[in-house]
């Protein structure tokens, strides 16, 4: 059986209520961008922020908290990762 890779997606999401670009390893929140006004205010960004699941803070806290003690959480875990290039953008 071959090792795991886990695969990052991002999406626009709100969290409290503010847009945000959302980071997700195998479809769990781990991270957001603040966005900049000009992104804040674009109809399409709103649009798919929208269409997805709000947050609070509080979840991605507990979603924090749960990937790191499953050692998983990709900003403080090495892991495999099908997609890096995703990661490496939040990072730099």
């Amino acid at each position: 059986m071959g090792k795991f890779r886990y695969k990052i997606t991002r999406k626009y999401v709100f969290v409290d209520s503010q847009p945000v670009l959302m980071y997700y390893v195998e479809n769990m929140p781990f991270a957001f961008d603040v966005l900049e006004l000009p992104e804040k205010e674009d109809k399409w960004v709103l649009t798919e922020a929208a269409m997805n699941p709000e947050y609070t803070l509080q979840d991605i806290f507990r979603w924090g908290d749960y990937l790191i003690a499953e050692e998983c959480h990709p900003v403080l875990f090495e892991l495999d990762l099908v997609n890096p290039e995703v990661l490496d953008e939040h990072v730099s």
